[in-house]
């Protein structure tokens, strides 16, 4: 891996630095070391593995020609490069581990086309002014992350998966939900390159490693009149089984259905405290106006099943963040400001047995594992994705519980304590990405050290082994 404690390379930006002299650049080691992180301190594993990482220095663009004359300087100077938005990220994606430039999109924020259908967007456009300028058209975006508030499109799109509105559109992956990337290649002379298509997927999700994204055309559909509502059951596979009822019936819009375990909303509810009862489990949902009789009429048919919340009727004067501030990976944030030892898993578990293995976690796990699903659309069908609060012992712990749930569970694990592409993913490599980053990339100066691939296209994981700092 390239430090920035070679000489080459401190001569090379030197050199650059000098070059770069009229763009807006930051040097101020404090801010510089703030702009190279992101919420990596999720995970205990990469707090400690990446706390020393830091870009050299910071350059914020002001357009798509500043970026392609940046990134032309820099190649020149075989100085490596990471794009940032807002860094909400959780692994790291957006962390310099090669040092060298940071790219910050603060200055490129434009909505540049907004109509029935689409919005064109700069990589920097923050999500909930998207939302925002959409709805005053009478229009909404279709996903967004719980961290809406603060994340920028490009980032989202760049180093997300899922969000907010996939129990209706499914995840990022799935066609029709990104139509249009535009970028630029980082060779001796960039490249504009425009990706639709399956092609979006080369760049999408790949942390920036290939390509630095300019724009971004993303489909916009006609506004809901969206409900929040929080409903209490007597236990977790209850909450599950409603959650999956409500995921299936055709007579409810939905934009968001998550369940969380008991401890979940007893203790990390704070703003909705009134709403929850101990030993309660809880269902999250967004639902349509219109939709409402259908879902009391789901949650009548239990008696043991509550509609504790509904925000066209309870909401009154008070002032609540939104549910899906409590969704998502803000649940992770939630329970880490009452307990700082609490880390977290993403995974999915069997949709076949589901209860069965939901039992048998609880049973060898205790509370060491707090069960949390959201719900989403695979390919037409509604899946629930796992991302569970996990009691931190030990980064040995950790590596420990991750294998006993692959091998013995047959839980597929997403980790979110690796900061490669291949790590956190599905544990191989992507060819198309691959190639696509040897076509935009030749020096591989893109996000250094985040694909396994580029330098190890037969890589195959061992457990309990992180690639990064073992090789």
């Amino acid at each position: 891996m390239m430090t920035t404690d070679t000489p080459e390379l401190a001569a090379n930006l030197s050199a650059l630095r000098d070059a770069l002299a009229d763009f807006d650049i930051d040097e101020n080691p404090r801010s510089v070391q703030q702009k190279s992180r992101d919420f990596y301190w999720y995970s205990p594993i990469l707090k400690d593995m990446l706390k020393d990482v830091c870009a050299d220095l910071v350059i914020a663009p002001r357009s798509e020609a500043e970026v392609i004359e940046i990134l032309r300087l820099c190649h020149a100077h075989d100085v490596p490069v990471t794009v940032r938005g807002a860094g909400t990220g959780n692994y790291g994606q957006a962390m310099p581990l090669a040092g060298g430039v940071l790219l910050h999109m603060r200055h490129m924020t434009e909505i540049l086309t907004l109509e029935p259908g689409r919005l064109v967007a700069q990589p920097g456009a923050i999500m909930k002014t998207m939302e925002a300028a959409a709805r005053d058209k009478g229009l909404e975006l279709r996903l967004f992350p719980s961290t809406t508030a603060t994340a920028t499109i490009a980032g989202f799109i760049a180093g997300g998966s899922s969000g907010i509105g996939a129990i209706r559109w499914g995840g990022l992956r799935t066609p029709g939900n990104i139509l249009r990337l535009r970028l630029v290649t980082m060779e001796a002379e960039p490249r504009i390159v425009e990706l639709t298509g399956e092609d979006i997927f080369k760049a999408a999700h790949a942390y920036g490693v290939n390509g630095v994204i300019t724009e971004v055309e993303v489909p916009v559909d006609p506004a809901e009149d969206w409900v929040e509502a929080l409903i209490g059951t007597r236990d977790f596979a209850a909450a599950t089984r409603l959650s999956f009822a409500i995921g299936r019936a055709e007579g409810i819009v939905k934009r968001m259905v998550s369940t969380f375990e008991p401890e979940i909303p007893e203790r990390f509810f704070n703003r909705y405290t009134e709403f929850t009862v101990k030993g309660e489990a809880a269902v999250a949902v967004i639902v349509t106006r219109d939709s409402l009789e259908a879902l009391e009429a789901l949650v009548a048919a239990d008696p043991e099943t509550t509609m504790r919340f509904r925000s066209d009727r309870d909401l009154g004067e008070r002032r609540l963040v939104s549910l899906y501030e409590y969704a998502w990976n803000h649940t992770t944030l939630r329970a880490r400001k009452v307990d700082p030892s609490i880390t977290y898993l993403q995974m999915m578990l069997p949709q076949d047995d589901i209860y069965g293995v939901m039992e048998r976690l609880k049973t060898d796990f205790g509370d060491e594992i707090v069960l949390h699903h959201e719900f989403t659309q695979f390919s037409g069908k509604v899946a629930a994705v796992t991302l569970p609060l996990l009691r931190y012992s030990s980064d040995a712990r950790i590596e420990e519980v991750i294998a006993l749930l692959e091998a013995d569970y047959g839980i597929t694990v997403f980790n979110p304590h690796r900061v490669t592409l291949e790590e956190g993913g599905m544990k191989k490599t992507d060819p198309a990405q691959l190639e696509f980053k040897r076509q935009t990339d030749p020096k591989g100066l893109l996000n250094p050290g985040k694909m396994i691939a580029w330098t190890d296209p037969d890589w195959v994981p061992e457990p309990g082994r992180a690639f990064l700092f073992n090789h």
